[in-house]
Parts: structure tokens; C-alpha cells; sequence
């Protein structure tokens, strides 16, 4: 069997360059920071490197969380004065609401306090004052939506509309159960009862009326 000739002895008793021999168990050549120096046998040097690292991750977040904050603290401004502005709107529409309301009170004012001032009084004058003073007092709450509910005798009970306060007796069976007479007005709001009306309520007698 052929054998492969052995290398040449230089005299040095090393393998020559490029022998794979001379990679096993040879040491390593130490590691360098970039300028050529070695750092491995220097942990100051690797420490500070690492608080290097560190220093610039915070400053890193410090300025995010900055950010951040400014970013908060603008939302806070935007929503404060949404806010603000929402108030005024309100406030505004609440007063003009209030408006007509205030006319009607002006003219109810100027009636009352212009009767009060008259020399003379006049009974008869009485009630068409106070029916005077109704009728404003029923435009002021029409200015704001509610409006006189409109009951005629002999329309049927209904109790969604009419709250009963008593009843009259009458000797007519198809006046049963019908509106006598108001006593008290009701209102609505649009669709909506806002308050019944107090009512007498017709009903038959037991007895004809007078007796026999």
C-alpha cells in the first residue's frame, strides 16, 4: 500500500503554515474593541459600555415619555374647551328658550300691577281680570310647550285625560259617565298628557231627581 510521504523537516519542530494542526489547542487571539486594543481582560471598560447602553435606552424613553405627556396634556386643553364652548351653547339656548316666557310674564306683570293701581274696583270687573290673568299665564306655558288641554261637557270620562273629582247626579242614562263640568284645566305636551284634568263626572241617581 502506497504511503504519502511525510512533510519536509524545517528544524523548528512547528507544522508548517497551513497545517490544520496548528489550529488545534492554539490559543485564540484575544478580542478587540475596534481601535485594535483588547478588551477581554478589561471589565471597566465592558461595564461602562453597558452603562453606555443604558444611559441611551433612558434617554430614549425619557423623551417618548415626554411625548407622551405633551400629547395628554393637549387632549386636556381640546376637551376643556369643548367643554367650555358646550356650556356657552346651553347657556345660550336655555335663555332664548326663556325668552318668550319672560314676554308673557312682562305683559301678566304690567295687567296685574296696572289693575292694582285703579282708583276704583268694580266687582264685575273681577273675573274677567282674573280670566285675563289666566289666559297670559296659559301663553307663558304655551311658550313653553304645554298647551291647554281642550275638554267640552258631556265628552266621555277618560281617565288618561281626566282625573275625577266628584260627581253630579243626572236623570238623562245617556249623560252617564260623561264630563259634567271642568274644575280644573289639564295641559299637554304635544302627544303627552302633562297633567289631567280635574272633572265631575255626570251620573245617573238612584232616584229621579227631586224625588216623586
Amino acid at each position: 500500500m502506497p504511503v504519502d510521504p511525510e512533510p519536509p523537516d524545517d528544524g523548528s519542530g512547528s507544522p508548517p503554515a497551513g497545517d490544520p494542526g496548528r489550529a488545534i489547542g492554539a490559543p485564540l487571539d484575544p478580542p478587540t474593541d475596534g481601535t485594535g486594543s483588547s478588551s477581554a481582560g478589561d471589565p471597566g471598560r465592558a461595564i461602562a459600555a453597558s452603562l453606555d447602553d443604558i444611559h441611551s435606552l433612558l434617554a430614549g424613553l425619557t423623551e417618548t415619555v415626554g411625548r407622551e405627556h405633551e400629547r395628554a396634556a393637549h387632549r386636556e386643553r381640546v376637551i376643556d374647551r369643548l367643554h367650555a364652548d358646550n356650556e356657552r351653547l346651553r347657556h345660550g339656548e336655555l335663555q332664548a328658550a326663556f325668552e318668550p316666557v319672560r314676554a308673557a310674564l312682562y305683559r301678566l306683570y304690567d295687567l296685574v300691577r296696572r289693575e292694582a293701581e285703579r282708583a276704583t274696583v268694580d266687582a264685575d270687573h273681577t273675573p274677567r281680570l282674573l280670566a285675563a290673568i289666566a289666559d297670559e299665564l296659559a301663553e307663558a306655558l304655551a311658550r313653553t310647550g304645554v298647551d291647554r288641554m281642550a275638554i267640552e261637557a258631556g265628552e266621555v270620562f277618560d281617565p288618561a285625560r281626566h282625573r275625577p273629582a266628584g260627581t253630579e247626579d243626572v236623570d238623562d242614562a245617556e249623560l252617564d259617565g260623561t264630563v259634567a263640568r271642568v274644575q280644573r284645566t289639564g295641559f299637554v305636551r304635544g302627544d303627552r298628557i302633562a297633567r289631567r284634568a280635574e272633572v265631575i263626572v255626570a251620573r245617573v241617581a238612584a232616584e229621579p231627581i227631586g224625588g216623586d
